[in-house]
């Protein structure tokens, strides 16, 4: 089967599915951010998941936009490029955490702290340089760029637009998270995920039913 980039983009809608379901499934089962955490079995799993969860998303998130780039204009390519640089940051963030945090935790448990407390909201006493920065400015990207981008694909209605439209809503809401409970914060990132997810299939299952077409049509030579 020849290459082409309409199977591409098509075949972009896994990864952004896997993607999105990895993001919505591990927010009720994550740890707490504290320093017992990073070595113990359940990060283990979840931070290489988080690792390649952010690697699949960047690849899935394109696929998105390169299927309706025709129709989203200035609004979605905005939100793509911002959407897409917030999770290239985080994904810094999650390859620091999978590596790095676990043997340092040892020698420096205090600086590991106060990594994670970054993301919790706690105080640190630790120079952490530019990363309280950059995580605060990842978040603001993540949530303007899902804005920008789930709008645009509304209106664009080539994908499902409830996916596109819980996408916008969830980015829109996400600052209420923080009158919540850490934990109970993360749980407002499970309805991006399914709304990642829902796109990323619809993209996917476009190719398949694009393969079973052409199929039938060369069974079927009578129905040319």
């Amino acid at each position: 089967m020849p290459i082409t980039p309409s199977g591409l983009i098509r075949a972009a809608g896994l990864p952004a599915m896997v993607a999105g379901l990895i993001f919505a499934g591990i927010q009720p089962v994550h740890p707490a951010d504290v320093v017992s955490s990073v070595t113990s079995g359940a990060l283990a799993v979840i931070t290489p998941l988080k690792t390649v969860m952010c690697l699949l998303m960047l690849v899935g998130v394109t696929g998105i936009y390169a299927r309706q780039i025709t129709r989203v204009g200035w609004l979605g390519l905005s939100g793509f490029l911002i959407f897409n640089l917030a999770w290239a940051i985080t994904f810094a963030d999650v390859f620091a955490e999978t590596v790095i945090l676990p043997p340092l935790s040892v020698v420096a448990p205090q600086f590991v702290d106060s990594m994670l407390g970054v993301g919790a909201g706690r105080t640190s006493p630790v120079d952490l340089g530019a990363f309280p920065t950059l995580f605060m400015v990842s978040g603001i990207l993540y949530m303007l760029g899902g804005l920008l981008f789930g709008v645009a694909t509304f209106r664009a209605a080539i994908l499902p637009r409830w996916a596109a439209g819980l996408m916008a809503s969830t980015a829109v809401l996400t600052p209420s998270a923080a009158l919540l409970p850490h934990q109970a914060q993360r749980l407002a990132a499970v309805p991006m995920g399914l709304a990642l997810a829902g796109l990323g299939y619809a993209l996917w299952s476009e190719r398949r039913t694009k393969v079973a077409e052409s199929t039938t049509t060369s069974a079927n030579p009578q129905l040319l």
